[in-house]
């Protein structure tokens, strides 16, 4: 009981890496059929994937509106906008959907945002990573 509990302590002290994109890569995929019978790729997390689920952590990146102008709907990625995963240069790892009720400014410039990480492997509609309560931290 004691070694779960000194391992439990350990994963929870751990500090974040640097960069945190390396362990949001840490996923991969396996096909499933949605409930309308649509062929989806599902998101499988590494055990180090799962460990950071509800954590606080820190992400440098590149802003991308998500909505119509006006919105509070974003995304964030690791690349800049012309290598970006929408523009099919990268893979889904590397972009995060934010939630956040702050209007962020667009820019072509990286920036440092904090917020709690929330795995998702469940609801299409989303991504498989979100960031709620998202803050900026360095422009």
């Amino acid at each position: 009981m004691r070694f779960g509990l000194i391992v439990c302590w350990l994963a929870w002290a751990a500090p974040q890496p640097d960069n945190f994109w390396h362990v949001l890569a840490q996923v991969g995929f396996e096909k499933k059929k949605s409930a309308n019978g649509w062929a989806v790729d599902v998101p499988v997390f590494s055990t180090h994937v799962k460990s950071w689920n509800g954590q606080r952590i820190t992400l440098k990146g590149y802003i991308l509106p998500a909505g119509e102008v006006g919105s509070t709907r974003y995304m964030f990625s690791s690349q800049p906008f012309n290598l970006c995963y929408f523009c099919g240069a990268a893979g889904p790892e590397t972009v995060v959907e934010l939630d956040t009720r702050e209007k962020i400014l667009f820019s072509s410039k990286p920036m440092t945002i904090a917020g709690t990480l929330v795995l998702n492997a469940t609801d299409e509609d989303r991504h498989m990573y979100i960031l709620t309560d998202v803050k900026i931290v360095s422009r």
